[in-house]
């Protein structure tokens, strides 16, 4: 660990990432051999964070998951194609919606994150943080046909727990309600974060936060400040808005 994690080479590796899943909608020429690229960026890369001797299997790991990193980055392009009458096709999709660059390096960093690989897996996801406003901690499990829709503000905590088909909408925040700490007045990393189950629907600007389970095929309104288990097939939102007609100024809001 003689020199710093290049930044600069692990957003090359994300782009050669995307190059091995989606070939036709990348800029990295036809010719390039992405496994064997990224496996060398990773050979220079993991040094950096953990043991030299380590790096070369958790490499060829990385390169070997690959194939089912882009399974899974398919089904969430399918999941945002069926759940946005506004997409015209899949490659509009690859193309234009935030939530591909965010899953593409949340499920590789994920992916390092389980390999044991530290820091990295942080870098990888605030670069899609910083480049879509969707903060997505690579520690979280996410599972298949996973879709943000606009996305700009979402948060998904570390110890979030995400089932299949789930869809967020933008400003949704799944977080902690509370922490413990040690003796010596330190964080303790225990599950804080909730656990939404297949099928659920959170619309934008709900706070689900502290260790609760969203039950399955359930639907969260917006504008919600959630701190507690919602059983299956359940409908929460909020009382509706009150009119006032006529107001004369602002003492009437």
């Amino acid at each position: 660990m003689n020199k710093s994690t290049s930044t600069r080479e692990l957003e090359r590796m994300m782009d050669l990432v995307k190059y091995v899943i989606f070939p036709d909608y990348s800029d990295v020429p036809k010719w390039t051999d992405g496994p064997a690229a990224i496996r060398e960026i990773l050979l220079d890369q993991l040094p950096t964070v953990m043991a030299e001797t380590a790096a070369p299997a958790v490499a060829q790991s990385f390169v070997n998951a690959l194939p089912e990193i882009g399974r899974l980055l398919n089904t969430d392009v399918q999941a945002v194609a069926h759940n946005d009458p506004a997409v015209r096709d899949l490659g509009e999709v690859v193309l234009c919606y935030p939530l591909v660059k965010v899953m593409l390096n949340y499920r590789s960093a994920h992916c390092l994150h389980e390999l044991g690989v530290p820091r990295i897996p942080r870098i990888l996801t605030e670069m899609a943080h910083s480049a879509t406003g969707i903060d997505i901690h690579p520690a979280a499990t996410i599972g298949e046909y996973f879709a943000i829709d606009h996305g700009t503000g979402v948060v998904v905590g570390a110890t979030s727990i995400i089932g299949n088909h789930v869809m967020l909408y933008q400003g949704v925040t799944l977080g902690a309600k509370s922490f413990s700490y040690d003796e010596q007045g330190h964080p303790i990393d225990k599950p804080r974060h909730p656990i939404l189950e297949d099928n659920v629907t959170v619309y934008s600007n709900t706070s689900i936060l502290g260790r609760v389970t969203i039950g399955h095929d359930t639907i969260v309104g917006g504008n919600i400040w959630l701190t507690h288990d919602v059983p299956p097939c359940s409908i929460i939102r909020q009382g509706r808005a009150v009119e006032i007609r006529d107001a004369q100024d602002s003492a009437e809001i």
